[in-house]
């Protein structure tokens, strides 16, 4: 079992990363919420020429989203990269399959992104910043991508070990 870990092993580990990251949001939250709640109001409060009477919910959402796409992808990540683990690619590809699925949780660091920007530079200005469309864009694309190498070997037998043979 160590050695069909070996393949998989830094997807897992990303994978994991983000499930960490989501729970820990979870109970920041659960300990928490007033203070992420009042920076959320802070900023606001000294950028009132970027916001509206929605951008406080708006705003807390954002970061709710985070806790919730960590959570969600990673839970079902793991169950794609566990199933990259078994299947007939190649070691190679193996690899970069887990890292490619591992990296869709970059997506919900761009929801972190909006959150923690959003007071400062408003909400349509955090939405399109650079580093949540970059976290966006890779994270997605990523995850798709996995997503897809995997369904065609497991669908059509595309990249496996017995073609290369």
């Amino acid at each position: 079992m160590h050695d069909k870990i070996k393949t998989i092993r830094v997807g897992l580990f990303l994978v994991m990363l983000n499930l960490l990251f989501g729970i820990s949001l979870g109970v920041g939250f659960g300990v928490k919420e007033n203070s992420f709640k009042a920076y959320v109001a802070t900023g606001i409060k000294n950028n009132p020429q970027l916001h509206d009477e929605k951008s406080q919910s708006k705003i807390w959402r954002y970061g709710q989203r985070a806790h919730f796409h960590a959570i969600g992808l990673a839970a079902f990540s793991i169950g794609l990269v566990l199933l990259t683990m078994f299947s007939s690619l190649t070691s190679k590809l193996k690899s970069w399959c887990s890292i490619l699925i591992g990296l869709g949780g970059l997506y919900p660091l761009a929801w972190l992104t909006m959150y923690l920007l959003a007071p400062s530079i408003g909400r349509d200005a955090a939405h399109h910043h650079l580093l949540t469309e970059f976290l966006t864009y890779v994270g997605v694309l990523g995850l798709l991508a996995g997503f897809f190498l995997l369904s065609a070997n497991l669908f059509f037998g595309c990249f496996s070990e017995e073609a290369t043979e």
